[in-house]
Formats: structure tokens, C-alpha cells, sequence
């Protein structure tokens, strides 16, 4: 536990974050890396080049400042952390570098006024925070490691069909190269897959939703092939899945993991929308209330550029042809000559009212502008926040911007 005096140093801190949070972690990280190199075979370099990663750390860390006298007030968050540093393999030896090197970072940036006892209030505070961490982490991998068909670390699987979806996604069905079980999952959960292709110094980790329901004998993951474009260079796991792994070649999964997930208990009529390659764990919801043999209304409802980029149509169609309770809706941002949808352009309030009520539950996942859209017309059509999920595809974002 922290003494009073300690918890009042890091809570004045907290302007201090706000400002200079991101710089703080920009450093950390350039630092980190430059000390220990290994830790590239963990960390996703995509989100390092963007600035993901280090707007997602200053978000943590300034939560953490905030809450540092309840911190069991932020325990949501550190379980969805925890459930990502689970499926990479973080290990309680890794905190020890991070804190070292978070404190140096802090004293850089801050300079003078990083004094010894605001970086002892620091050092003291993180290893509280390091300890839920740890703690937290070491119960899922017992759970993780302990479920029927469940394993510690990575396990080799076949890529036994490889199914091109659209233009851009393909989906790849995974069955383990031991033949032996495999761990069930909930409706929105998501593997991890280790690659080190061919010409890459370090290993590369990606978290792929499962994109069918739980209970088949395979895992299913749908890729979309992020290409080159002006602002970011081609995605190297996805181009590789994408171009290089063929049917019969083997990939590295860690076991599902995650906690944006489908709440079965719920009777209240579901809507789900998702944008571009963010209908894959909607689609594992999908199937997964169709398939429950349940009653529940269910609205699907999908934003894609056009037609050819519109992974699994003619699969929800003819899940809409075979059940009542689902109705289907496909939105179109520019269709091409030939091409329907039930609306041109974007989701927006007028038309959502016209196809779901607001008395549902809300799942959502896309691209954050289209989750920004999203949330903001649910928030204005007075949907309660216990109403509407979302999951981010990277580290966590906020959409609170887009309320203010």
C-alpha cells in the first residue's frame, strides 16, 4: 500500500501527464527499445511508428495517476491490458524494465522538475501498479493454461483452407499440428499470431478476432491485407499472411484472449455494425445468438466502401434467409456501377432509427472514425453507456473527443 504522502506527490502530477504524457512515453519507448532490442520480438512496430502505442501508454499511465487511490476503480482497464500482455507473453520480469526505464524517461523529459522525491513517489507507484499487473496476468495464464484444450504460449497450427472474403480480406482456418483439442472461446475474443518472416530481424505479433462462432474443431481468423498508402508504409503480418502462407503451412497462435465479448444473458434485441474488416468478431456474435437457437431480435448492420471490399455477403444474407429474428442492412460509402446497398454513404442517426430501436443492446467495431460516428449518434439518441460495446482493433483509443 502507498502512504498518504506518496499518493498526494503522484496525484499532483497528474496536470503534468496531461501535457507532457505522450513526450514521457515516446521516450520511454526509444529508450526501452535502444537498452533491450529484444523486446521488438513483442512489441508491435506498426503501433510504434503511428504513435498508437505511446498515446496508449500516456492514456494508462494518466489513468493510473488519477486513480492512484482507488485503484480498483480502473481494474476493468488493467484486465483488458492484462488479457493483451497475456496472449503476447508478457512475463513478470519484463515490469522490472519497463519501470526502470518509464522513471528515466519521466526524468528526461521533466528535467529539473522531476525531482528525487517525485521520481521515488513514481518508482513506488508503479510497483503497486506492477504488482496488479502481475498478479492479475499470472491468474490468466493459470486459467488460460488449465481450460480444456487450453496451452501456455504458442502453439504451432495448419492453415487448412484459405478463403479469400473480398478484395482486401481472406479468411484462414487454423487446425493444431497435434491433433488434440482446442480451447472454446467467447463471441469477440481473439488469437495472437507470431510470425518472423522472411528478411525481418524480429518476430512479429498480431491479434486477429475469431471470425465464426466457438465449437468448431478449427479457429477462424479474416485478414484484411493492409496495403501501402501515403501515410503508413504496408502492413507486414498481414501482407505476409496474405502472400506468403498457403494451406498446409504452419502458424504460432497463443489461445484466445479478450474482453470485448458477447453478453449471452441479455434477451433485449441486439444490433450489431461494424465497419470494413470490423465485422469479424461481429460475425462470431452473429453466429453465435443464430446458432443458440434464441429468440432474440438481431439487427446486422455493415459499412464497407463498396461491394468488393464487402467480406462474407452472400454468408449474413443467407443467414438472413434462414432466420426471422435477424434482419440484415448493408451500407455502401461508394458503390460501384452495378452495385445496392440499403443506404449510400455513411450510418447515421436519421437512418439508424429507421432500422433498430434504441431500447438494445449496441456492439460495435470498425475504423475509430466510424466507432466515433457511431457512439456519438447512440450517446445522442440517449442510449445508457451499459448499452453500447465497442472493441478497438490496436491499443485503446478514446472516442470521448467526439462528446465534447
Amino acid at each position: 500500500m502507498l502512504d498518504a504522502k506518496t499518493i498526494e506527490i503522484i496525484k499532483s502530477t497528474v496536470p503534468v501527464l496531461e501535457v507532457h504524457g505522450q513526450t514521457i512515453t515516446k521516450n520511454f519507448y526509444q529508450t526501452m527499445f535502444k537498452n533491450h532490442p529484444e523486446l521488438l520480438n513483442v512489441f508491435n512496430h506498426a503501433n510504434q511508428r503511428q504513435g498508437k502505442q505511446p498515446t496508449a501508454l500516456a492514456n494508462a499511465v494518466y489513468a493510473a495517476a488519477a486513480h492512484i487511490d482507488r485503484l480498483e476503480e480502473i481494474l476493468p482497464v488493467v484486465r483488458g491490458i492484462a488479457q493483451k500482455h497475456r496472449a503476447l507473453g508478457i512475463q513478470p520480469e519484463h515490469y522490472p524494465i519497463v519501470g526502470q526505464n518509464l522513471l528515466a524517461a519521466i526524468k528526461t523529459v521533466l528535467g529539473d522538475a522531476a525531482t528525487d522525491e517525485i521520481l521515488d513517489a513514481w518508482g513506488k507507484a508503479y510497483g503497486v501498479i506492477a504488482d496488479v499487473f502481475i498478479s492479475v496476468e499470472a491468474e490468466m495464464y493459470r486459467e488460460t493454461e488449465e481450460k480444456k484444450g487450453g496451452w501456455r504460449g504458442f502453439r504451432r497450427f495448419v492453415v487448412e483452407r484459405k478463403v479469400p472474403e473480398s478484395d482486401v480480406i481472406t479468411s484462414f482456418y487454423l487446425k493444431p499440428e497435434d491433433g488434440n483439442e482446442i480451447a472454446s472461446y467467447a463471441p469477440g475474443q481473439y488469437i495472437t499470431v507470431r510470425v518472423k518472416p522472411e528478411g525481418q530481424e524480429y518476430t512479429h505479433l498480431r491479434h486477429y478476432s475469431l471470425s465464426t462462432a466457438p465449437g468448431q474443431p478449427y479457429y477462424r481468423i479474416s485478414v484484411k491485407r493492409e496495403d501501402a498508402a501515403e501515410d503508413r508504409p504496408a502492413g507486414i503480418v498481414s501482407t505476409y499472411l496474405h502472400n506468403r502462407i498457403g494451406e498446409g503451412d504452419v502458424l504460432e497462435l497463443s489461445a484466445p484472449a479478450g474482453d470485448f465479448t458477447l453478453d449471452q444473458t441479455q434477451s433485449l434485441p441486439l444490433v450489431l455494425l461494424s465497419g470494413g474488416v470490423g465485422l469479424t468478431p461481429m460475425v462470431s456474435m452473429l453466429e453465435t445468438v443464430l446458432q443458440s437457437g434464441a429468440k432474440r431480435e438481431v439487427v446486422y448492420i455493415h459499412a464497407a466502401r463498396s461491394g468488393k471490399y464487402h467480406a462474407m455477403q452472400e454468408h449474413i444474407a443467407e443467414h438472413a434467409q434462414t432466420h426471422g429474428n435477424l434482419s440484415s442492412y448493408t451500407v455502401y460509402e461508394t458503390p460501384e456501377s452495378g452495385e445496392s446497398s440499403d443506404k449510400t454513404g455513411y450510418i447515421d442517426l436519421p437512418w439508424l432509427k429507421t432500422v433498430a430501436t434504441a431500447d438494445s443492446d449496441f456492439y460495435f467495431c470498425g475504423p475509430v472514425p466510424f466507432m466515433k460516428a457511431i457512439r456519438r449518434a447512440l450517446k445522442e439518441w440517449g442510449v445508457p453507456d451499459e448499452r453500447i460495446h465497442f472493441e478497438f482493433f490496436g491499443p485503446a483509443d478514446s472516442l470521448e473527443d467526439t462528446l465534447n
